[in-house]
């Protein structure tokens, strides 16, 4: 079972989601998309909560009420968390999560340390806390199949790309050998017309001899 809520709607249409248990983490850590982005509390239990972005956005897009809303709803599903004030909330993005067949069901680490990021949760704010889980939906999702279709349609775009990219390439290739014949057709009618003049000229030195001998 994976759990849904909505983010206030002043910071845009943004879901955030976590596993019901530690075997949910597992298929979210498996199956999650270059744009989510992981939480938990800082060296304690926690849900794994995850945001999910807008494609293209990154980390440094998340605003700092869209933040709040994250952080707050990782701290109330703490249990140790959830009763201390101060409490560090990590993130980092979904890709660079790390995770080999030594760590424990649920457990992840990181590829990139750098690309972790803390925030500081001085208290729990019920009203937050409240208005998220107004929002919440369970469902069970087939996260693999998710995965495999944003896949597909990925390489669909790839393949769209590369067809538009090759059809520009063939127009531009058609037009430089357009330019080309009409510069090439352009030598060809000056040349013509140089050897004209010459015939006329010639031409006219000829009648003037015969003009002169008859004379």
């Amino acid at each position: 079972m994976v759990y849904y809520f909505k983010a206030r709607p002043e910071v845009g249409d943004f879901t955030m989601f976590m596993g019901m248990d530690k075997h949910e983490n597992e298929e979210l850590i498996k199956y999650g998309l270059p744009e989510d982005v992981w939480f938990h509390v800082d060296k304690m239990s926690s849900a794994h909560v995850y945001l999910r972005l807008n494609k293209g956005q990154t980390i440094d897009d998340i605003s700092e009420g869209l933040l709040e809303d994250c952080a707050q709803l990782v701290k109330a599903n703490s249990i140790q968390g959830n009763k201390v004030n101060n409490v560090d909330i990590v993130y980092s993005p979904w890709y660079n999560l790390k995770k080999t067949p030594s760590m424990d069901v649920g457990q992840v680490g990181f590829h990139n340390s750098k690309m972790v990021r803390t925030v500081r949760v001085e208290k729990r704010v019920n009203e937050i806390v409240n208005r998220l889980n107004k929002t919440k939906v369970e469902k069970k999702p087939d996260l693999k199949a998710e995965r495999e279709a944003v896949n597909a349609a990925e390489r669909a775009e790839k393949k769209q790309l590369l067809r538009e990219k090759k059809r520009r390439e063939e127009l531009e290739k058609l037009e430089k050998e357009k330019q080309a014949d009409l510069r090439s057709y352009k030598g060809l009618m000056i040349s013509e017309k140089m050897t004209s003049n010459k015939q006329i000229a010639s031409t006219n030195k000829s009648l003037q001899e015969l003009e002169d001998d008859f004379m």
